[in-house]
């Protein structure tokens, strides 16, 4: 299975697209959504969100990389952690699922993705991590595709490590 889990900085990962954690206005937030902006070129890339609108929980929508080594930037939107009880187990594979397709259709090989919900949006990461492997996993037995997970600190790294030695096993 073409699925990597790696400690690093996603905006210089270099794949043909990298995933965006975004907020459904498609704006300029903090965190990794910020920093992909930041890298990427904010006004350039914002103007071209604009164009598009926005983008549902759940869903995914594509722009150019701008300055990122990475051709495109495929923005989803994760749900808000609400105790989970209010679809966003569903949700969160929607995100990966819909951001997997976006990038077969415009026939990406590689894919860098962060753990989505699991900053600001507050999602357990024991399980963005669990629902991030299953959705990817399924869409690879299907499909060709180099998929990354990118984290960023050393806790989420190790708990990612865990989780795939546990699934090999």
């Amino acid at each position: 299975m073409p699925l990597e889990i790696v400690r690093n900085d996603i905006t210089k990962m270099q794949v043909d697209a990298i995933v965006n954690a975004a907020n459904t206005a498609l704006r300029m937030g903090g965190g990794v959504c910020g920093a992909i902006f930041s890298a990427a070129g904010a006004d350039e890339l914002q103007a071209e969100c604009n164009r598009i609108g926005g983008c549902n929980v759940g869903e995914a929508v594509i722009t150019g990389g701008y300055r990122l080594p990475a051709k495109y930037i495929i923005h989803t939107v994760g749900p808000i952690w609400q105790g989970g009880s209010s679809n966003e187990a569903q949700l969160l594979h929607d995100a990966y699922t819909n951001s997997l397709m976006l990038a077969l259709q415009n026939k990406c090989e590689s894919i860098a993705f962060p753990l989505i919900s699991s900053g600001i949006y507050g999602y357990p990461k024991d399980q963005a991590l669990q629902i991030a492997v299953a959705a990817i996993g399924e869409f690879l037995l299907s499909h060709d595709m180099l998929v990354y997970l990118v984290v960023y600190d050393e806790e989420t790294y190790i708990l990612s490590k865990r989780l795939l030695s546990d699934i090999e096993r």
